[in-house]
């Protein structure tokens, strides 16, 4: 089963954050590929199908726990024989190292400061998982401010409008993920961004 985790917090009251725009993409797909509606499982809601002609399931998930505790979700996945976060496992996150506007896609990495993907790598074990950044950062963040209330914070309107129009090319990149793997889904990153596979 392939594993597309949106990052952050459940309450109307984190619904337009930057902590929430993980959210807002698996809300996207969700619609794109004309999956169930969003079912509650355990500590999050998923939403399920295929894709055209691919075998395996597709599942959608919304954490129901808050951003630092977003791993949880996970460990029964991690439990399973013959699922496997390096190959099964793409995480929808927000990132304030980019602008809004930009996106990156990356095989493995560290956490970043960023407590949901901490939460998830305690969790599963391993940093070897993909995931797709999603850019919220604004320069003048750099002018202070704790980034607690920075991503806590609503995404201003023209930022909004500039990340969810991006959402198209984000989710042929993630049904290449879906479809072929890590390696395809650079490839197609790639040339979305202008270079070759």
């Amino acid at each position: 089963m392939k594993v597309m985790l949106g990052l952050g917090n459940p309450g109307k009251e984190y619904e337009h954050t930057r902590h929430n725009v993980g959210w807002w993409l698996v809300d996207h797909l969700a619609d794109r590929w004309h999956f169930d509606g969003w079912k509650k499982d355990g500590q999050s809601r998923v939403a399920q199908g295929h894709l055209t002609g691919v075998k395996e399931a597709a599942r959608l998930i919304k954490p129901q726990t808050y951003m630092n505790l977003s791993g949880g979700v996970l460990v029964q996945y991690a439990r399973r024989p013959f699922w496997s976060a390096t190959n099964d496992l793409l995480v929808l996150v927000d990132d304030v190292a980019i602008p809004a506007g930009t996106w990156r896609l990356r095989a493995e990495g560290g956490a970043g400061g960023h407590n949901g993907l901490k939460s998830i790598q305690q969790a599963i074990g391993t940093q070897q998982y993909a995931r797709l950044r999603i850019g919220v950062g604004d320069p003048e963040r750099a002018a202070g401010g704790p980034l607690t209330d920075f991503v806590l914070g609503a995404v201003g309107k023209r930022d909004a409008e500039v990340i969810r129009a991006l959402f198209p090319v984000m989710s042929e990149v993630v049904e290449a993920w879906v479809r072929g793997g890590i390696k395809d889904a650079l490839d197609v990153q790639a040339i979305a961004k202008g270079g070759k596979p």
